[in-house]
């Protein structure tokens, strides 16, 4: 990845004063990983100050950039999809609005688990490196705007066996807190821990630690202390720092630590209280960044700097990819495109997939989940941007709104085509015979070397085996609407590609 990419994806805490700017109102927002640049470029315009900037970043905006705490933090998910926002509340609700207007896809949702909160915890199972540990719901915070929670998903976390000093077992109940948050679309559960501590990208308190783990010189220097029981820990940032930022990180680290103190002092044991939330932590929210997305994202950035076209798009697919468009970028400046000049055949060809391969489909949903339909073979690619997949079928079940059961033998072929807002499969049995067609209205296909992806939007078109057209399941596009699942804009694309599709077939 490029030097704007780099450095650490969870270092980034938030929650300390922000700068001049954020005195008048203006939120303050760290930025890292590939879509730096861009959002970078769209919070500045949009009115938002970008502090602890990269060097890469400084240069490449000719600005000046603070070096002031953040009151939210946004960084690359591991997986390139999309990003998560922590910190302040609403300096969160304001850089997630202005995430979410690139692009009709990108969506967000609330994480009921956030960073930095505290729970009571039962552990419910042991693995070979740690603990699956029952969470409870996080205490609900005002967002705005508001926001859906993450739903259908267990409260659970990971507590590796490295960030306990005791012996765990199954039933145990113990104070722990989310250290790493984990976005919905993923397998991975929040990574816990049993050290409380209080998180900022200059410096950070551990609760029952010496109190100035970087020698005291330092501390010294500075005007406040850290609360009594809490030990210091400097952040790399920290380094390039001038002692009025410093003095003002630790004087917001220490409100927080405080008020932990306050709620830990009335608060049940966790025996007593299991599973239970002693502390809501700092506003997470996830952003899943769609195909559409991606593209206006190139945009911002192609403002600042030569940008290829789908240079988003591409970067999301593998880390070998990302650092190919690097490599463009940097020896070809006028590379720059737009949305019809995203190189498909030439990326399927390098990257993948190609026929041949064995690829995913990954289903999201709208209320944040994801699930994989099953891996198949690539039987073809078309430069044009099309992939058909075809997967064997267990023979157990029955093919949703068809209302036929599954058959051993049974085989779907699937025509995904880039950037389309839906995709059919074909389901036949064994001997060739039709057994019918579904068509998926969703958000704009991205074939991915190892996965296909995209966001089912519930309405859907089915051909029955007779001849018969069906649209299917708008009241759960009415319904993920109503519960702010999928925005109005968002569903109104589904609908008129449903009726596109219903009229076609």
């Amino acid at each position: 990845m490029s030097d704007d990419e780099r450095g650490s994806e969870r270092d980034a805490g938030a929650g300390g004063p922000a700068d001049a700017d954020a005195d008048a109102g203006v939120p303050t927002v760290r930025v890292r990983g590939i879509y730096t640049t861009a959002l970078t470029r769209l919070f500045e315009d949009e009115g938002l100050s970008v502090v602890q900037a990269s060097p890469p970043i400084r240069d490449r905006f000719d600005d000046e950039f603070s070096l002031t705490p953040a009151d939210a933090s946004v960084s690359t998910t591991d997986d390139r999809q999309g990003v998560g926002i922590t910190g302040d509340a609403q300096a969160v609700a304001t850089a997630v609005a202005e995430a979410r207007g690139v692009g009709r896809d990108a969506m967000a949702w609330r994480d009921p688990t956030p960073r930095g909160a505290v729970y009571a915890g039962e552990v419910t199972e042991t693995l070979g490196s740690g603990a699956v540990v029952e969470l409870a719901d996080g205490i609900e915070r005002e967002t705005a705007p508001a926001l859906p929670p993450v739903a259908g998903t267990d409260r659970e976390g990971f507590l590796p066996y490295s960030k306990t000093a005791a012996h765990v077992e199954t039933g145990d109940r113990l104070r722990v807190q989310v250290k790493e948050a984990a976005p919905p679309w993923g397998n991975g559960r929040p990574v816990l821990d049993t050290t409380v501590r209080v998180q900022g990208a200059l410096a950070s308190l551990a609760r029952g630690s010496s109190p100035d783990s970087n020698g005291p010189e330092l501390a010294d220097l500075l005007p406040v202390d850290p609360p009594e029981g809490w030990g210091i820990d400097w952040g790399p940032a920290a380094d390039d720092a001038g002692l009025d930022a410093l003095g003002d990180a630790l004087d917001a680290l220490r409100e927080r630590a405080l008020a932990l103190d306050d709620a830990f002092a009335d608060a049940p044991a966790p025996d007593d209280a299991a599973p239970h939330c002693y502390w809501p932590g700092e506003s997470t929210v996830w952003v899943w960044f769609g195909r559409e997305s991606r593209f206006g994202l190139d945009e911002r950035r192609r403002a600042v700097t030569a940008t290829m076209g789908g240079h988003h798009r591409t970067k999301a697919a593998t880390e070998s990819a990302s650092a190919a468009v690097d490599f463009v970028e940097a020896v070809c400046p006028d590379a720059s495109g737009g949305e019809t000049d995203f190189p498909f055949d030439a990326v399927t060809r390098q990257f993948g997939p190609t026929e041949g391969d064995r690829v995913r489909i990954d289903h999201g949903k709208p209320d944040g989940r994801l699930f994989s339909l099953g891996t198949g073979e690539v039987t073809r690619r078309d430069s044009d941007g099309t992939v058909v997949v075809e997967r064997a079928m267990s023979g157990r079940g029955t093919y949703d709104a068809l209302g036929v059961d599954q058959q051993a033998g049974d085989v779907a072929v699937t025509k995904l085509t880039e950037g389309k807002w839906w995709y059919p499969t074909v389901y036949r049995g064994e001997d060739g015979e039709k057994r019918g067609t579904y068509v998926n209205v969703c958000t704009p296909v991205e074939v991915f070397p190892s996965a296909v992806r995209y966001v089912d939007l519930h309405v859907d078109v089915v051909k029955h085996a007779d001849g018969r057209v069906e649209r299917v399941d708008d009241d759960e596009l009415d319904a993920a609407v109503e519960a702010g699942h999928v925005p109005e804009e968002l569903a109104e694309k589904a609908r008129s590609v449903a009726s596109a599709v219903e009229n076609a077939l």
